[in-house]
């Protein structure tokens, strides 16, 4: 009965992995029988593949040198006595955290021995340049296919969200901008050509008039609910994962927790086709965090291309901070703001070389974008401006009111779409997810379609506000009293006209609709990014702003604040809209210096760098003081993820002894030499902890390593199938001591080799001060609590996470992973 329920574990490891490979395609040849017991990581990071011949990075023998190392250095290595090594061993289960050590550690010995090896022969030689190299070309493949996705993405999300409103008849693959190329005519009425047709002109019913208008209301509705209804049983059926913007759980991918799937093939495939369907289904979300997602899906495929990162999971995290980079980079055109959004958002281990791959796969990404060019203009930005006046020196105090506007904005919205997130997850609510998705794209159709401001594709009605206006321009929002006697004359202050203070009520009325239905949006289950709504919503905020100054100059121009600086055009509303996008985007993500490089990227307004910063400052201020968390953190402990953000500070004097496991009584631990296969099976069977410390002795309880369980697990699986005579009174050894006098009894099992001899360790009496940053900054799992060299217990990454949910009077049970 003990060796079968041993056995039902190794096959319950064996059928998960198994069941994510087929997800996600991942097929491996396997060795023996041996590999039905083991797996691999994140995308199923096997060893197998380091033990066959000529295969991968390393051969037989610089495998068996790295095992010789790890059975004398103490790293916690795969390994039995026996040549042939069981898969697995040394990899991670889901949802628990990688040991940031000994993975560096395994590279570093993996790299020593390509080092020593490379004069011995051309062949050695060559491995060890591509060795050298292959970080460069992965992140290069990635940038290069990131930028493809991207740009796809952006064609196929701009001719969908058009279609919605008409066809080009001649050519239905053209949007609406593509179409009007083809026309003949020099100006349209209405935004409109005579190549592009209204659903309503193809029904015969013209373009005015109500039952122009019914029809045309109808079709929206109807290709919103098609839209959204595809997405949403795309993600149901294929990628669960494939729901909300992504950066939350990048986010703790990144800081070393596992979450396997979640950067697999079908998720990239789904959350590419449904991010497209859900924002041309009219939702108030984006694709740009999303895109984050699918790049860090393709940094994370191309690295099994590579060993040296496909097999290691501190070495994977490299490729996908500089995915992260390019993400950014090919949403927003935006490469030196997505090296800075990975380093100050996302990353947890950011070494220089990874600055540089990261600024390497920004750029190739940005250029890929570029050469598709699929805002079918000269530039590379989405939202591209040019303004001929220069703000001026008394225009800083609406700007930062503008910032204090978007801390507040920031901070209702994180607050409300928590409860509401909350609300979901544990009502009867979050059992019918496709049902909510459905009634929210129904409410956001009808509710958007009067109001032309939030009818319109959120990118456009950002690019809209963000303009300046011009003699040519005829939309409402430019709707001024003005004289023009040719192109020429400029454009100076007037009087609002009739369309603006209409365009006025509308923008206030969409800053409503928008907030609302962003709250109750981001958090369903399709692909939802959060930067464009937050753009919007802050564009208009800065946009009724500008028009409220730039009256208030008309009206009062004899005040000193204009009559000094004021003689003809000093305020562009496009500017105000600029700054409060920028204001609402920090206040919700509290992004500071990544917010103001890429927006003067998005925008190409680089002279606008100072009121982007003051707004962006007072943002992050006025949101820290309303809430410390960012939306992202507020997901993260909203899910119970186990991220330990290494900005936040902690000031208590509690002591080791306070958070350490067992309080009372004595730790579950295993002895050296002296306990029986099923008594380490009973002891297996009888607790769930994720590692056993190794002691001497019962009574001494003297330290001498730790050992995973998972490697335990198929370690043992592994040595029944494989070695004769292993039996439940087999000795199971964890040192190379054995009695000098005959050995009477089954043969023992020998796994000194999966054992870490040496573990990371503290006092009871270390401060915890000390133990949180040595878990913030070694990239810790555990850590063992001695005295005297005796062991007393032990402190995972969850024991302090929920030591701080305490301190601070929140649900430390709320910490649900390892």
């Amino acid at each position: 009965m003990e060796t079968e329920w041993l056995r039902k574990r190794a096959d319950g490891v064996a059928s998960s992995c198994q069941s994510y490979q087929a997800v996600n395609g991942v097929h491996q040849n396997q060795q023996r029988g041996a590999s039905a017991s083991g797996c691999s990581s994140d995308e199923e990071m096997i060893d197998l593949a380091s033990n066959k011949s000529g295969g991968g990075a390393m051969g037989d023998d610089e495998n068996a040198h790295l095992h010789s190392l790890h059975s004398h250095q103490g790293s916690a290595a795969p390994g039995l006595e026996a040549d042939e090594l069981p898969p697995g061993i040394g990899q991670y289960d889901d949802f628990h955290t990688i040991d940031w050590q000994r993975d560096i550690a395994r590279d570093r010995m993996r790299h020593r021995y390509i080092a020593k090896k490379k004069n011995d022969s051309v062949f050695n030689m060559i491995r060890g340049a591509h060795d050298a190299w292959s970080g460069w070309v992965c992140v290069f493949l990635v940038g290069v296919v990131a930028g493809s996705v991207a740009g796809v993405l952006d064609i196929g999300t701009r001719w969908m969200a058009n279609l919605r409103l008409g066809i080009c008849p001649k050519a239905f693959w053209l949007n609406k901008e593509q179409c009007c190329w083809m026309s003949s005519e020099m100006q349209y009425e209405e935004d409109t050509c005579p190549e592009w047709k209204m659903w309503s002109e193809i029904f015969s019913a013209g373009r005015d008039g109500a039952g122009a208008y019914i029809i045309q209301y109808i079709f929206y509705i109807l290709w919103s609910m098609a839209f959204i209804s595809l997405c949403a049983m795309l993600v149901r059926t294929f990628a669960p994962y494939a729901v909300g913007s992504g950066i939350t759980e990048i986010k703790t991918i990144l800081s070393g927790f596992i979450i396997r799937g979640y950067l697999g093939k079908w998720t990239l495939l789904i959350k590419s086709i449904g991010v497209m369907l859900a924002v041309s289904a009219g939702l108030s979300l984006g694709k740009e965090g999303p895109l984050v997602h699918v790049a860090c899906c393709i940094g994370n495929i191309i690295s099994y291309l590579f060993p040296k990162y496909g097999r290691n999971e501190a070495k994977k995290r490299e490729i996908l901070s500089a995915a992260a980079a390019a993400g950014v980079s090919m949403a927003f055109g935006a490469p030196i703001g997505g090296v800075l959004f990975s380093l100050e958002e996302v990353s947890y281990y950011f070494p220089l070389k990874t600055l540089w791959r990261s600024f390497f796969c920004a750029l190739v990404s940005a250029f890929i974008v570029r050469s598709i060019n699929p805002f079918g203009n000269d530039h590379s930005v989405l939202f591209y401006v040019e303004y001929t006046t220069p703000w001026m020196f008394f225009e800083l105090v609406p700007f930062i009111v503008l910032g204090i506007l978007g801390g507040v904005v920031g901070s209702i919205f994180i607050k409300c779409n928590i409860r509401w997130c909350r609300y979901r997850k544990f009502s009867k609510l979050g059992k019918y997810p496709i049902t909510e998705v459905l009634v929210l794209t129904l409410i956001t159709a009808v509710i958007s379609f009067p109001n032309e401001y939030t009818r319109m594709d959120m990118s456009e009605l950002i690019s809209l506000l963000f303009s300046e206006c011009g003699p040519a321009d005829n939309n409402k929002l430019c709707d001024y009293k003005r004289v023009y006697h040719n192109v020429n004359d400029p454009v100076g202050l007037a009087p609002a006209g009739e369309g603006v203070i209409e365009a006025v009520w509308l923008l206030l009325l969409a800053l409503i609709i928008k907030l609302i239905l962003t709250i109750f949006t981001f958090g369903i289950k399709v692909p939802a990014g959060l930067f464009i709504p937050s753009l919007a919503i802050g564009a208009i905020i800065g946009r009724l702003m500008g028009i409220g100054m730039e009256q208030m100059a008309v009206q009062y121009p004899h005040l000193w604040v204009f009559s000094n600086e004021c003689s003809a055009n000093c305020i562009t509303p496009g500017l105000y809209a600029m700054v409060g996008a920028a204001a609402a985007l920090g206040g919700v993500t509290r992004m500071t210096v990544s917010l103001v490089v890429i927006m003067f990227e998005l925008t190409g307004g680089v002279k606008y760098i100072v009121p982007l910063m003051a707004a962006a400052m007072a943002s992050k201020w006025v949101g820290d003081a309303l809430g410390k968390e960012g939306v992202y953190d507020a997901h993260i402990n909203l899910n119970g993820y186990p991220f330990l953000d290494s900005k936040d500070e902690f000031t208590h004097t509690t002591l080791a002894a306070d958070v350490m496991q067992p309080r009372n009584g004595q730790l579950s631990s295993l002895t050296q030499d002296n306990m029986s296969l099923s008594e380490v099976e009973s002891v297996l069977r009888e607790t769930d902890h994720n590692g056993f410390p190794i002691i001497v002795s019962a009574e001494t309880q003297c330290l001498v390593g730790i050992v995973i369980r998972r490697d335990l697990l198929l370690a043992i699986a592994s040595a029944k199938k494989l070695q004769d005579g292993i039996t439940g009174n087999s000795i199971v050894m964890f040192t190379d001591t054995i009695p000098a006098v005959p050995w009477i009894g089954p043969p023992p099992l020998k796994l000194r080799k999966i054992v870490d001899f040496a573990p990371i360790t503290i006092t009871d009496q270390t401060p915890m001060e000390t133990v949180v940053d040595m878990f913030r900054k070694l990239g810790l799992r555990q850590t063992l609590v001695t005295r005297s060299g005796r062991l007393l217990g032990i402190i995972t990454k969850k024991d302090v996470l929920r030591h701080i949910k305490q301190l601070a009077n929140e649900d430390p049970h709320s910490v649900l992973f390892n």
